[in-house]
């Protein structure tokens, strides 16, 4: 069974047990994916209202085209659940492999290499599309139905929640990798994902709580 056809209270189950996976990549999938659905309610209970339909075209098509989009990384966030837990599994696997010759010892770390390189992979792509989102989003608290403007900086969190601690999960495999060019290239990105998504999120936070007084 794939973990997100698991009840909630099956997955935090899962997560309180003794087995490594899954663990704080495919959370942070959840908690991304998490953050996207909040933003997309608050979208659910603004577009089809009066208010909103009186709005300027151009805002209209804005907000429209953002909550259309975003429910794409929503469903790959979805997908990426289960392929963080997929990609430690492979880890863990190659490390039981045999190394009792010279070759099996190459075939091993090979295959250590190659399953690790996936598993920073993963990550990163959820740290890639909850940035993505998180730097998006701003329309919809702008515009958005005001009554349920708190679950716009409830989602603001849960995707940087989830962009950090999908990089978190990048960078303790980074430290496996042989390639120090790819490990630098990753660093980087993570480095600007984490820097634009804190200030969505804290520019989100402030209004949200000036609105909320």
């Amino acid at each position: 069974m794939k973990l997100i056809d698991l009840s909630v209270q099956e997955f935090i189950r899962d997560l309180d047990s003794p087995k490594p996976a899954p663990g704080g990549g495919s959370s942070s999938a959840v908690a991304a994916a998490m953050g996207i659905g909040l933003a997309r309610m608050v979208g659910h209970l603004t577009i089809p209202k009066k208010k909103f339909k009186r709005l300027d075209e151009s805002i209209q098509d804005e907000v429209v085209g953002i909550h259309e989009r975003i429910r794409e990384q929503e469903k790959r966030l979805l997908e990426l659940v289960d392929e963080d837990t997929q990609a430690f599994n492979a880890i863990m696997s190659a490390f039981k492999m045999p190394k009792d010759t010279e070759k099996q010892q190459r075939e091993r770390k090979e295959a250590i290499q190659k399953a690790t390189y996936r598993a920073a992979e993963v990550p990163l792509e959820i740290a890639s599309l909850a940035h993505e989102v998180l730097t998006s989003i701003t329309p919809l608290l702008e515009h958005g139905n005001k009554h349920a403007i708190s679950d716009i900086g409830v989602g603001a969190l849960m995707l940087y929640s989830g962009l950090e601690g999908a990089a978190l999960n990048v960078r303790i495999n980074l430290a496996s990798l042989d390639d120090a060019s790819y490990r630098e290239e990753l660093e980087g990105r993570l480095s600007r994902y984490l820097e634009e998504g804190r200030s969505h999120r804290d520019s989100i936070l402030e209004k949200v709580n000036e609105e909320i007084g």
